[in-house]
């Protein structure tokens, strides 16, 4: 059952798309007419807590546990390898429950042994088992998902989520690598973000909505749909935004409907550490095939290449501090939320 339902949530994911309404058309870059700066002067290494990575861009979690999804990861990986980017396998809770599609996982170690690599289980998960999903790919991090609203929607899903907060403080306690709490398409708010911020939690992956849409894909499997939630869930945008009004730069990864360099730059300049894609990546990788993947992510790395040295933003870092004007229903729901957008127009003034 959990094997047939991997790949359908493949299916799905690549027959239903991404609504790109993903929120950052409200984020507008300030334009800079005397950079003082040229292409080759720009690094994009960029840190997530204690993890290093040469490029901000994540190929985020997607799929494993069937003999399709291995294929699928061992591409990934090798992309992954290639363009130096960190990769994220998907949920292992089939691996830890049945051995024999474990390899569908370790193929990424396999094919990329000295990347970083992120482990991935959900909030169900044990301490035991967070330490056998570390291990099984030897990984540089573990993240742990939130899909509440998938799980309520998959007729097979979870119906109880008693004692997630105690599971995923245990795991903090006991894993000896960083732990990335990441949603899968509906946000991470304030609230939730100081919750985890209190129990340890280093890192969040906001993974907003505006990318692949987990309730659509799971009304699709339904015999009856619950079509109306469908859109339940908040941008990228507005996530980020919350997400860092609880946690310092420097932690958050912004994921959720990011399909080419001047959205990931503009996530990257409110304040994320690194942009992560699943859905666009497996698009390109099944309709067009490995080396447009790779094509694919050159050109993410040289558009945002191309956008810093317009700006005059040698490092990530330094797009933290260039100003970005917030405008529409991100501004608006931000306000509502007593979140201060104020300084984000007015930053690193160049008048001084």
């Amino acid at each position: 059952m959990r094997i047939s339902r991997k790949m359908e949530h493949v299916h799905y994911a690549l027959e239903l798309g991404q609504s790109r309404q993903q929120g950052l058309s409200d984020i507008k870059l300030v334009h800079n007419c005397l950079p003082e700066t040229s292409t080759d002067q720009i690094a994009l290494t960029t840190e997530i807590g204690d993890l290093i990575m040469s490029s901000p861009i994540l190929i985020n979690a997607m799929t494993g546990g069937a003999q399709e999804t291995e294929r699928i990861n061992r591409q990934l990986a090798i992309v992954a390898k290639e363009k130096g980017l960190a990769m994220a396998v998907g949920s292992q809770m089939s691996a830890i429950k049945n051995s024999e599609v474990a390899s569908s996982y370790q193929v990424v170690r396999r094919e990329n042994p000295n990347g970083i690599v992120f482990a991935n289980l959900g909030s169900e998960a044990t301490v035991d088992q967070a330490l056998r999903a570390v291990d099984m790919v030897e990984a540089n991090a573990l993240q742990i998902h939130l899909n509440i609203m998938q799980e309520l929607i998959m007729p097979e899903g979870d119906r109880s989520f008693i004692g997630m907060i105690d599971r995923i403080a245990a795991i903090v306690d006991h894993v000896n690598v960083p732990v990335i709490v990441k949603e899968v398409g509906f946000g991470i708010l304030k609230d939730n973000a100081n919750q985890l911020r209190s129990i340890g939690v280093q890192i969040l992956d906001v993974g907003g909505s505006g990318g692949t849409n987990f309730a659509a894909i799971e009304n699709a499997r339904r015999p009856a749909a619950i079509e109306w939630l469908n859109d339940w869930g908040t941008p990228t945008s507005v996530s980020l935004l919350e997400a860092l009004s609880i946690y310092p730069r420097g932690s958050v990864i912004a994921s959720g409907g990011i399909t080419n360099a001047l959205e990931a730059a503009k996530a990257l300049s409110l304040g994320a550490s690194a942009v992560g894609m699943a859905g666009a990546f497996l698009r390109v990788l099944q309709d067009e095939g490995i080396e447009a993947l790779l094509r694919f992510a050159d050109e993410l790395e040289q558009g945002l290449i191309l956008i810093m040295t317009a700006l005059g933003a040698k490092t990530v870092q330094e797009l933290w501090n260039h100003p970005v004007v917030i405008l529409g229903d991100t501004a608006e729901w931000c306000r509502a939320r007593g979140i201060d957008l104020s300084s984000y127009a007015e930053r690193g003034s160049r008048s001084k």
